[in-house]
């Protein structure tokens, strides 16, 4: 027995051999258990230190960041603030019935729940009080514009009516005869022998009271006010942008408070919506192709901050319009009142350079249609463009009596009737020809509105930057371009180091280039869209656009001054209509998209409205197209109106399909996000490269 064992014996005094024998053994497999057990525990420490040693070296690292901050601190040393980051939008049911869908028009507001069938369409016009009495009356125009009073305007009217009687005699009607010529004195003739007849005066309009004194009246009522009443009339919205002009109640902080009062007023009045439950809603604003960044951010302000919408989303009318015709891609011509956009629209997203808006309109073609009735002996001989209620009797005549339809030809009477305030009903006899004809083909030879002078044509220009967003796109283009300039850098000194080292096909991916992103696309495009070159008339100097890799090496001044002459130039040009499409449709990158195109030519608004559009535009279309697609188009098509819906109520239709899809989650922006981040949240959540 060992020494060890003799000891435990004696301390035990075990009477046998046996026993001491068994106590031996129970000794020894409880030393070799303990020995296991010490040695898993000896693993397991081994990994818990391991683990600790890795805590402690991140506990230190951050002990000495946290002393490199006290000695810069110390030395002064100023550490770049990091900007917060947006969160990541809410995940929420969101019910439509709390939705409102804005559309706001030159001339008209469209506004109602994502789920009405049809909007709210109300004039979008304010009549304010004069806070003073003896203050001036101002009235904003509406049929009258600027440029039309210039020397030239009278020419230019009867040049651009003379290509149009051209257009008109030299295309046959579809029995095969060439239509006859209708002189206007013919119609003369016989409308000014016309004298009205009184018709029954039970019913009378009239004048919108105002013996309250109203601060404001909205919509019919602000049309409806007495000129000898002290009321200042404003239309906040013009050509698609707000009305910011010199005279009263032009500044932007007007044209803002008028759009709140009108909107707040439809919202709490018409649509039964108390303003204090606003906060309960959420609001999607469609706003132009082609828009002002500061407009769109003080518009979204107002919406959210004063008003007290709980989100927002913004998006592009044309995007909308794709929605509300259940289209996947189209060509978007949407003739408004004012203005005509065009824009290439694709899986829903907006081609930032088919983005095209012509300055004319409905209304346009409104006035140039009452001088065609002053030359063919208009009966009503007080017709004045300065009246608010004539501006309305115009323009449901053309709405009446207008088309696009060749078949129609030759002397025809109609008859319309005139109530106003204050005036007995009158029936007036007119017999038109031509100039039912004459005018909505202004369209496409805008020379015929005699606008002289103005800036026709806009495009979409890079952001100016903003203040409260300074990482925009203006950041972007400046950080890309030090990253180019390092690349080149890196390649000219491997070309150096190299044999005859030269730079063939470097250049034509640098600055040069990139540069004249905004320019007009067919100013000088070879291939399928070089047929259109001539027809957009644009002059000899678009040629040089698009300049070849040996003449990159002008000054920057000098490029940038021959860029703005281009453009300027470019947009001093009144495209027609058919011009523009091809040219926005020309655009696009792909010969597949612009075959797309073609192949779904969507029209919305209400300025081509006339008997007839449809197959008018599509002929010339197919006639002034690029042959090479001529042949790679299978069928061009032209819709004007989609499951059978009003043109004019496509948009907004859109915008509330909008508010029904799962997709729009991340396109809200909420009213805490919009008072933190401000503009920065148009970048990050809208749909569109703002």
């Amino acid at each position: 027995m060992t020494k060890h064992g003799s000891r435990i014996c004696s301390r035990h005094n075990f009477s046998s051999c046996g026993e001491r024998l068994l106590v031996c053994s129970r000794f020894t497999n409880t030393r070799r258990s303990r020995l296991v057990t010490s040695a898993r525990l000896l693993k397991l420490n081994c990994t818990m230190t391991q683990a600790e040693k890795e805590q402690d070296n991140g506990k230190e690292k951050e002990k000495e960041r946290d002393k490199e901050k006290e000695k810069e601190q110390q030395r002064g040393v100023k550490r770049p603030i990091a900007p917060p980051t947006i969160p990541d939008p809410l995940q929420e049911q969101i019910q439509s019935n709390f939705v409102i869908v804005i559309h706001p028009g030159s001339r008209t507001l469209r506004i109602g729940r994502a789920t009405d069938t049809l909007p709210l369409t109300i004039p979008h016009v304010i009549a304010r009080r004069h806070k003073q009495s003896g203050q001036p009356r101002h009235e904003d125009a509406w049929l009258l514009r600027e440029g039309l009073n210039k020397p030239e305007s009278n020419e230019q009217r009867q040049n651009g009516l003379k290509m149009v009687d051209q257009a008109i005699w030299s295309k046959k009607m579809s029995n095969g005869v060439r239509r006859t010529p209708v002189s206007a004195e013919q119609a003369r003739a016989y409308n000014c022998q016309i004298r009205p007849a009184v018709l029954d005066s039970s019913f009378r309009v009239k004048w919108t009271n105002t013996a309250h004194h109203p601060p404001h009246l909205v919509g019919e009522e602000a049309l409806y006010v007495n000129p000898s009443d002290c009321y200042n009339i404003h239309w906040p919205v013009v050509r698609g942008q707000l009305n910011v002009h010199a005279g009263p109640g032009g500044s932007l902080t007007a044209v803002l408070a008028d759009l709140e009062t009108i909107w707040s007023h439809v919202i709490q009045k018409q649509l039964d919506i108390p303003l204090k439950d606003l906060k309960y809603y959420r609001c999607i604003l469609l706003v132009p192709d082609i828009y002002n960044r500061q407009h769109v951010k003080e518009v979204v302000n107002m919406l959210l901050l004063n008003m007290g919408f709980s989100a927002i989303i913004v998006h592009q009318e044309s995007v909308c319009a794709t929605f509300g015709s259940g289209l996947s891609s189209a060509c978007v011509v949407d003739v408004g009142d004012q203005k005509t956009s065009l824009c290439c629209v694709e899986d829903g997203v907006s081609h930032r350079n088919s983005r095209l808006c012509l300055a004319y309109g409905g209304s346009d073609v409104t006035r140039t249609f009452f001088w065609l009735l002053q030359r063919a002996g208009f009966p009503y001989r007080d017709c004045q463009l300065s009246s608010r209620l004539d501006c309305q009797l115009l323009q449901h005549l053309k709405e009446t009596f207008c088309h696009l339809n060749q078949d129609i030809s030759g002397l025809q009477d109609h008859e319309f009737q005139t109530r106003f305030p204050e005036a007995p009903a009158l029936l007036y006899q007119v017999r038109l020809g031509d100039e039912k004809l004459e005018a909505p083909m202004g369209l496409f030879y805008p020379t015929t509105f005699g606008i002289v002078g103005q800036k026709m044509t806009s495009l979409q220009y890079r952001s100016q930057g903003d203040s409260e967003d300074p990482h925009d796109e203006q950041y972007l283009l400046a950080t890309q371009s030090k990253q180019d300039q390092s690349s080149k850098s890196a390649a000219d000194r491997k070309a150096i180091s190299r044999p005859g080292g030269g730079l063939d096909g470097e250049m034509s991916g640098q600055g040069g280039v990139g540069e004249l992103s905004d320019l007009p696309r067919g100013c000088g495009s070879s291939g399928s869209g070089g047929g259109i070159k001539g027809e957009l008339e644009l002059g000899p100097v678009q040629g040089e656009c698009l300049m070849g890799a040996g003449e990159m090496e002008e000054p920057l001044s000098a490029h940038l001054s021959r860029k703005t002459a281009i453009m300027s130039q470019f947009e001093s040009k009144a495209l027609g209509l058919d011009k523009a499409i091809l040219y926005s449709i020309d655009c696009c990158a792909s010969d597949e998209t612009k075959r797309k195109m073609y192949s779904s030519i969507l029209v919305v608004g209400g300025g081509l409205m006339f008997h007839g559009a449809q197959e008018f535009l599509l002929h010339r279309i197919i006639n002034k197209m690029p042959p090479s697609f001529r042949r790679l188009v299978d069928n061009v098509e032209v819709i004007t109106r989609p499951k059978d819906m009003d043109p004019q109520l496509i948009s907004w239709k859109g915008g509330a399909v909008l508010a029904c899809l799962d997709t729009t989650q991340e396109m809200w922006i909420h009213q805490r996000e919009w008072q933190r981040f401000g503009v920065r949240m148009l970048r990050e959540r809208a749909a569109f490269v703002w």
